[in-house]
């Protein structure tokens, strides 16, 4: 599967010489293959790219139109130990009658930059936090809306895990993964340019500022920043080594996500922040 880099001309790690100098490979090579942020891809995904980061259309949100994507079947692997069958989650857009395969979908979400206690009582704050994960919150409705797009598309029912509720508030936290290991690229952090454009979120212009990891550790940056997610999925489902689970005949699937890139149009003090870990969940 291919991972969105943080610096979006690195946006496909299968890619040779992922750099900056990868805008200088000639097309010519492959006249099936175009440019996309210096990436070489192929016209349908190029297509889809600009589809989800460049104009940011369909995407889970409140109060938007049902997105125009399919979830599709997942195949299953096993590690090779333990009960756990894991699967990653890719998604076909339809793309004014196109349909382009794509590995990344965006949510409306709020992403969480402000430390976080170990316990609720004034203990130490959890050292990776901002760097290998961090909560990201949405409306329950968006969520229940990705978890009946997965139904339909893959067949399996989503479980609770992951899933922090404040049903006070209707809202959700997820709990997202960065990556961060050494020689991979760090999730993306953009902020928007232009805060009065009218043309809608597909028009705005935006900036990057840094990984999120970078933006994270910068004081007057650790607050509660509003836009748009784009994220990776993979699932995992319990199962015996010695056979594949189906959907309808094992365990829920447990859905993980890993932020891909935020494009941001501002803080907000109108979302009520985790602040300590709750689940204790560390994600690895």
């Amino acid at each position: 599967m291919h991972k969105m880099a943080a610096n979006e001309a690195n946006v496909n790690q299968n890619i040779a010489a992922q750099n900056e100098q990868a805008g200088q490979i000639d097309v010519d090579e492959d006249p099936n293959m175009v440019q996309w942020r210096g990436n070489l891809v192929t016209e349908k995904e190029a297509k889809a790219l600009r589809h989800v980061f460049d104009n940011l259309q369909d995407h889970f949100g409140h109060q938007r139109p049902d997105p125009r994507v399919r979830f599709n079947h997942v195949s299953l692997a096993h590690p090779g130990h333990g009960q756990k069958w894991h699967g990653d989650v890719d998604f076909t857009y339809d793309i004014d009658g196109d349909h382009c395969k794509l590995n990344y979908i965006g949510m409306d979400v709020c992403i969480d930059l402000a430390p976080k206690l170990v316990h609720k009582h004034g203990q130490p704050l959890l050292n990776d936090y901002g760097s290998t994960w961090l909560y990201a919150y949405l409306p329950q409705l968006s969520i229940d809306r990705v978890k009946s797009y997965m139904k339909a598309g893959t067949g399996w029912d989503v479980s609770g895990e992951g899933f922090i509720d404040d049903n006070n508030r209707s809202m959700v936290a997820i709990e997202v993964k960065l990556c961060n290991e050494s020689g991979q690229p760090e999730p993306s952090f953009w902020v928007v340019k232009d805060k009065d454009a009218s043309g809608g979120r597909g028009s705005m212009s935006f900036s990057r500022i840094g990984s999120v990891q970078e933006v994270a550790a910068q004081p007057h940056q650790q607050r509660i920043h509003r836009g748009i997610g784009i994220f990776s999925i993979s699932m995992e489902v319990d199962g015996t080594s010695n056979l594949e689970p189906t959907p309808g005949t094992w365990d829920e699937a447990n859905l993980s996500f890993t932020l891909v890139s935020a494009r941001t149009w501002g803080v907000t003090d109108c979302v009520a922040p985790i602040v300590y870990a709750p689940s204790k969940r560390h994600l690895d």
